[in-house]
């Protein structure tokens, strides 16, 4: 299976130049003044991209070509780069044009295409990430697939993949419908009686797993690049409420606090960038999405609650203080992200400070403190210069200096207020996008954050949102992907429908407001109607591309299993409305994919919560800040 697909892309790279094969087809570029800024920067490119839709695959039948889906989004630094140095030459465009059906698509608009992509370069090629490039049979099937690669390389490529499909053409959609086939998972099937004491089994294997793949040291998952891993660290602080674990409170505090320290985190703005590049937390990648930020706010939210840490609850607060200030549109809504790089084209220029910045900006007194706390002195780590980590506590840096620590703290923020006032006449693109699923979790991390710390701010900030999800994003029948200002984009996915059911439940625990109940229902039944069936779970109900079908249960991601999020709000609603046939679907979809839960736990943390909510000896309560009603 996984051998044949690798075979395929070997043999495409050695085969020699053949020539030109097909004939030009008459295209345009479809992407001008799309509403997805993403899509739209990509309207003057001299390639043909077409927007993803069935006629794309109908044409390609027609015309027997394979069709070349390439999937980036806005805030990505990597599809820029690929932009500019291929989709904007004449002559990779050429290619492009000629041989192939070129389509471009926004993930953040077509997340269940993007992820079954995904799977499929990361089985073929044992990495994947974006830009995301795939070679598509008019059947439909995945041939090969590609994330970034230089001009030169990817002209190259190009060329060979024309030439051997003219020649072998047969062969190409046989190896590729025979991978897509073998990759299929098996259909299985259970009843609704969950073994006993398998939350407890379930957690302990979450556990051991993510204390093995843990790095002691530094904190967090991996020994390269650093993700936050949001769905494995609610689980686990919900494994340490369960049952304490000294070994397990102190890994999660490690990782929570390098993660809030160190280079993940924006120390002037809040908020946290997506990933960092190295296993010791130092250097981003600058993007800023909304749904990393609200899960880490829901993170640090509920680890000041388990491990009794005020400091994590600034963590949050400054994490919501982000996303209300810098994502949050007129109506109330949060939008999808800012670009890693500023608009000169620079690669965290909007956080970087030069020496003759602070030097300008700052008095002496700032200055002095900002270079031992902030990490500040010596040559810039950065090329474009210095980004702020903690390095020094106020008690440290005062007893170096002199001073006393709340001096210290004072004239931290002072500092801190400058360099934002700064950043007022420097300019970052944002992906003004207003997505249903992503504004879900929002909505659910504001709305736990109203009612256990009993504020105001965000009460109102959830209400806002609430609005918008429930007047602009549901039209009475169905959800929307997006909007991007009077525009509906996209079509939703288990994710939205998932996402924004939680967050919705979570809005009537925090407000008190039972109204939202009937929609919460609806919403869950919809869900499972559209994306569940006798196999298993679907993300979305395109079957254009003839790869990744119904799975039993699906993995988290950087946010969790939608699916897993769906049965837990089944779960929860259920037992409030005494619907027995929707407890019933969902415990057994909890009794299905076990073999693939056990083998892999870290990767199924969210299903294991669910399992964990399903057995839960007081049936009207759940761990610490999750969706359960409580009667």
């Amino acid at each position: 299976m996984r051998f044949s697909v690798k075979k395929l892309y070997s043999l495409l790279l050695i085969l020699p130049a053949l020539g030109v094969l097909s004939a030009h087809a008459e295209l345009r570029n479809e992407l001008l003044d799309n509403p997805s800024p993403y899509l739209a920067m990509h309207g003057h490119d001299p390639v043909h991209w077409q927007l993803w839709t069935p006629a794309v695959m109908q044409q390609a039948k027609r015309e027997n070509k394979l069709v070349y889906i390439s999937s980036g989004y806005f805030a990505c630094h990597w599809c820029h780069v690929m932009q500019r140095e291929s989709y904007q030459n004449p002559e990779i465009a050429a290619l492009l044009n000629r041989n192939f059906i070129p389509v471009k698509i926004d993930r953040e608009l077509h997340p269940a295409l993007d992820a079954r992509l995904i799977e499929f370069v990361q089985r073929t090629r044992g990495y994947s990430g974006w830009p995301l490039n795939v070679f598509i049979t008019p059947e439909g099937y995945p041939l090969v697939g590609i994330v970034y690669l230089p001009p030169k390389n990817f002209k190259a490529l190009l060329v060979k993949v024309a030439q051997r499909w003219g020649k072998d053409e047969d062969d190409l959609k046989g190896m590729a419908r025979a991978a897509a086939e073998a990759m299929q998972p098996h259909e299985r099937s259970a009843g609704p009686d969950l073994p006993a004491n398998l939350a407890v089994e379930l957690r302990a294997s979450l556990v051991t797993t993510s204390l093995r793949a843990g790095d002691e040291l530094a904190g967090g998952f991996g020994q390269q690049n650093k993700f936050p891993s949001a769905p494995q660290l609610l689980a686990l602080l919900d494994a340490l409420a369960a049952r304490p674990d000294a070994k397990l409170a102190a890994f999660l505090r490690v990782t929570l606090d390098q993660m809030a320290s160190q280079g993940l985190r924006d120390h002037i703005r809040g908020g946290f960038f997506r990933y960092t590049t190295d296993p010791n937390w130092q250097v981003p990648h600058f993007e800023k999405m909304l749904y990393d930020n609200a899960l880490l706010a829901e993170v640090y939210l509920k680890a000041a609650e388990v491990l009794h840490q005020p400091r994590y609850q600034k963590v949050a607060d400054d994490t919501f203080n982000f996303m209300l200030h810098d994502l949050t549109t007129k109506s109330g809504a949060m939008i999808a992200s800012l670009s890693a790089v500023d608009d000169k084209n620079v690669e965290g220029g909007f956080y970087l400070w030069s020496e003759d910045d602070l030097k300008r900006l700052l008095d002496q007194h700032e200055l002095q403190v900002v270079k031992l706390a902030w990490h500040m002195r010596g040559p810039p780590p950065l090329a474009n210069g210095y980004l702020p980590v903690i390095s020094m506590s106020p008690q440290a840096v005062g007893a170096k200096l002199g001073l006393d620590p709340r001096r210290v703290v004072a004239l931290l923020s002072s500092a801190r207020r400058k360099l934002m006032a700064a950043q007022q006449h420097r300019s970052i693109p944002r992906d003004t996008k207003v997505l249903a699923g992503w504004n879900g979790l929002a909505l659910r991390a504001l709305s736990d954050a109203a009612r256990l710390r009993g504020d105001k701010k965000y009460l109102r900030a959830a209400k806002r949102i609430r609005d918008y999800l429930v007047g602009e994003l549901w039209d009475g029948k169905q959800l929307w992907r997006a909007r991007n200002g009077d525009q509906p984009l996209g079509v939703a996915s288990l994710q939205d429908y998932a996402y924004v059911a939680s967050g919705l439940l979570a809005w009537t625990r925090a407000s008190g407001e039972k109204g939202d109940l009937a929609l919460v229902h609806t919403l869950v039944e919809q869900g499972w109607q559209r994306f569940h069936d006798a196999d298993g779970w679907r993300l979305d109900r395109d079957r254009s591309i003839a790869y990744g079908g119904a799975e039993p249960v699906i993995p988290d991601g950087p946010m969790p299993s939608p699916s897993a999020v769906l049965v837990r709000v089944s779960l929860q609603v259920a037992r409030q409305s005494g619907d027995q046939a929707l407890l019933k679907r969902a415990l057994s979809a909890l009794n299905v994919g076990r073999t693939d839960i056990e083998s892999d736990a870290f990767w199924y943390a969210s299903q294991i919560e669910a399992v964990a909510i399903a057995q839960a000896k007081d049936r009207g309560t759940d761990n610490v800040n999750t969706d359960a009603t409580a009667d």
